[in-house]
């Protein structure tokens, strides 16, 4: 897994203490973003999935995954086998996406099966225009911090309540 980062101990990236896993590469690109360094597809480093399970379990007060990037549904297989094992766990994930959830329920296999392994989807891309600091979670207006299995089960995007 092409990986940008790792933060042990987020307590921005979600509720509670997150293993947050930055990937590599994004082609959204959105302008004033916070992690430009992660839009090249070739730049940061290789990681085995299974050598960042390691790390994420090895804190026993982490309380959930944060796929974060980059853009995660570029790198949708190694995503879904860590969120796999962040469940089998008893670990919540979560994951930001440029992508929309309605845009990822169209997407390709891997991620649409990615997309029913998260427990909250933070999508859309972040907008330079609608950029905010008083939302919990996101960065700019236009996102929405979604409750998959909701969202799954009612066949339309349902918000997450606080």
């Amino acid at each position: 897994m092409r990986i940008a980062a790792t933060v042990q101990d987020s307590i921005v990236d979600g509720p509670g203490f997150r293993f947050t896993v930055f990937v590599q590469g994004c082609t959204h690109r959105c302008p004033g973003c916070h992690n430009p360094e992660t839009h090249d597809a070739a730049g940061g480093s290789e990681h085995p999935v299974e050598e960042l399970a390691e790390r994420m379990l090895s804190n026993p007060l982490t309380d959930g995954l944060t796929l974060s990037g980059g853009e995660p549904f570029e790198q949708p297989e190694e995503c879904l086998m860590l969120a796999r094992a962040a469940h089998e766990n008893g670990l919540n994930v979560w994951s930001y996406s440029g992508y929309t959830y309605e845009q990822l329920l169209q997407g390709t296999p891997a991620q649409q099966a990615l997309l029913r392994e998260l427990d909250v989807l933070v999508d859309g891309p972040f907008l330079l225009e609608q950029r905010t600091l008083s939302l919990p979670w996101r960065g700019s207006r236009n996102q929405r911090v979604i409750s998959i299995p909701e969202s799954m089960a009612a066949g339309r995007a349902v918000l997450r309540q606080p």
